[in-house]
């Protein structure tokens, strides 16, 4: 029996596997330019099949990224919210996954704990692919690393620095920098660190990871700036998280000790003001909405490797 593929973190697939996603979307994106976004591609590889999406969580990128990802290819997709579906009135996750096993052939999770998304996985006869947890955000970091080559970087040794909360994302970077050679510099303020295993994890794959709380030095000469909201959704004490990250703001300042060509990466929602201001979200060096397109494309590739389509 073929091993299912599930993709709960950037781990699942592997550093060649990223690599091979990255250069299938570029190629996939570049062949669709002037075509119309709800065309399929011209070999529709995933034509019948259809993805089931949950969400625990809101979203906009996520809901309409694996959407229009599944059309482009030829499927289809289906969403399903605990408000209007068993979950929330407590089915459990191992039924769930059961179930739409039996009528999807992939199934999308966005979730708030990670052992939820780990359980669908386990009980789940067809590939689980984690459209957010607590813990990490891979399709998210897909995107990213498509970006960042797209605009013509490297990825080993490419320097990326992080401001502000030591998140899901921050975690899933590390991930990706072990697996595919390049360097984090993260500046959080103290007690808002990275969880130590993403650390190692990086480290043990030959990525030079530096914790700092000085903003400008983690900025100095790197390739690129990445950020993300302070507060997450349902977070509690914002007050005095807010006032902790005050000086990891992505400013002008900040930027001018970066490298020339650097960009900013933000996942979003922005909130303008607190993690950046509207000078570097709007500047010349923002590709935020490079980024956002990007989950289409880089969703594309994660789907087809899931399928076993892509290796």
């Amino acid at each position: 029996m073929t091993q299912i593929r599930h993709f709960l973190d950037l781990s699942d697939a592997g550093g060649d596997p990223i690599a091979t996603m990255i250069g299938d979307a570029v190629t996939r994106k570049s062949a669709r330019v002037s075509s119309p976004k709800g065309q399929p591609d011209s070999d529709q590889p995933l034509q019948g099949r259809v993805l089931a999406m949950v969400f625990e969580k809101n979203s906009t990128r996520t809901r309409v990224s694996f959407d229009m990802a599944m059309r482009q290819l030829g499927g289809s997709a289906l969403i399903l919210d605990s408000a209007s579906s068993q979950l929330g009135r407590g089915e459990s996750i191992a039924d769930t996954a059961r179930v739409l096993s039996r009528m999807a052939d992939a199934i999308m999770l966005r979730t708030d704990d990670h052992a939820k998304i780990e359980e669908m996985a386990r009980h789940a006869s067809v590939p689980v692919i984690n459209g957010l947890t607590d813990r990490s955000h891979p399709c998210q970091i897909v995107a990213d690393l498509l970006t960042i080559v797209e605009h013509g970087k490297a990825l080993p040794g490419l320097e990326v620095a992080w401001f502000g909360d030591g998140n899901n994302v921050l975690h899933s970077i590390l991930e990706a920098a072990g697996l595919l050679k390049f360097n984090v510099r993260v500046a959080t303020p103290a007690g808002y660190e990275p969880e130590v295993e993403f650390i190692e994890m990086a480290r043990a794959g030959g990525a030079q990871v530096t914790l700092t709380q000085d903003a400008l030095a983690a900025a100095k000469d790197a390739d690129v700036i990445v950020t993300d909201t302070w507060i997450s959704m349902g977070q509690a004490h914002a007050e005095e998280k807010l006032a902790a990250m005050a000086p990891y703001q992505v400013n002008e300042a900040l930027m001018a000790q970066a490298k020339p060509d650097a960009i900013f990466l933000h996942c979003l929602p922005a909130h303008i003001g607190d993690e950046v201001n509207e000078t570097v979200f709007e500047g010349a060096q923002s590709v935020v909405f490079d980024e956002a397109e990007n989950r289409i494309h880089g969703q594309k590739s994660v789907l087809l490797w899931s399928f076993g389509l892509l290796d």
